[in-house]
């Protein structure tokens, strides 16, 4: 994985090698970040892969966006079913190889089209919710609400869910703990029994600085972390209001 300065992450992405599989466009993104012991999430890594860790803390991520313009390449984006908000827990990993990337534990998303396709390519453990997302471009605060849909009459009454409301300043952030954070050019999964790696690439995070308004949220704990969404985040950086976003593209998954 290429790094900057002093082992830091770079802001660009490395080439994608072979050719690209799946494109997307990631928008309206919002990163609520908290430190942790690396021995939390040491178990929750695949096989061949650490935490990541920086200052000495592992670090777990709430982070709600929007995805848009889903295409299989070289085909055209999916109409309607291509576009959806995602909300997911992730944390951070590197392997043998220096490849450093997300490690999710939950996906929230609204499709379940998107949601069967990325679970068969790649293992992703997605979940099919109701995601609403809302903004108030006067006060610059944007908020992300999602609930898990039910399987049958017996689903729960209060089904898994979460709330997150954040008010986006003006001031831009570029520094070594925003690149690590969201400078990730790829992720590791288990899937079918081995650990894959799958890179990515797009243009550099637009981030600003940003406040928490509101949290409720039971993603945390359903992903073994019950104790974050009680106390406050370390880093809370989100992408700034009228920003278009980027396209995404993602190679093929790779067996490490």
């Amino acid at each position: 994985m290429t790094k900057g300065k002093a082992g830091e992450l770079a802001p660009h992405a490395p080439a994608l090698t072979g050719r690209a599989a799946l494109a997307q466009r990631w928008s309206r993104a919002v990163f609520v970040h908290w430190r942790v012991d690396p021995e939390r999430v040491r178990p929750l890594m695949p096989e061949g892969v650490e935490p990541d860790v920086l200052d000495g803390s592992a670090w777990v991520a709430l982070v709600p966006f929007t995805l848009s313009e889903f295409r299989f390449l070289p085909f055209a984006p999916i109409p309607y079913l291509g576009t959806f908000h995602e909300i997911n827990v992730r944390t951070y990993g590197i392997d043998a190889q220096g490849r450093r990337g997300v490690v999710f534990q939950t996906l929230e998303a609204e499709h379940a089209l998107p949601v069967l396709a990325a679970h068969v390519l790649f293992g992703l453990p997605y979940r099919w919710s109701q995601i609403g997302m809302h903004e108030d471009p006067t006060a610059r605060v944007r908020e992300f609400r999602s609930r898990r849909r039910g399987v049958g009459r017996r689903s729960s009454a209060r089904r898994t869910s979460t709330r997150i409301r954040v008010a986006i300043g003006d001031q831009l952030v570029d520094t070594a703990l925003s690149r690590f954070l969201t400078a990730r050019w790829g992720f590791h999964e288990r899937h079918v029994g081995r650990t894959i790696w799958t890179a990515n690439e797009h243009p550099p995070w637009p981030l600003a600085q940003a406040e928490l308004l509101d949290l409720d949220d039971d993603l945390l704990a359903g992903a073994g972390f019950p104790d974050l969404a009680a106390r406050p985040p370390d880093s809370v950086l989100a992408m700034p209001f009228d920003h278009p976003g980027f396209i995404t593209r993602f190679g093929g998954a790779r067996r490490i």
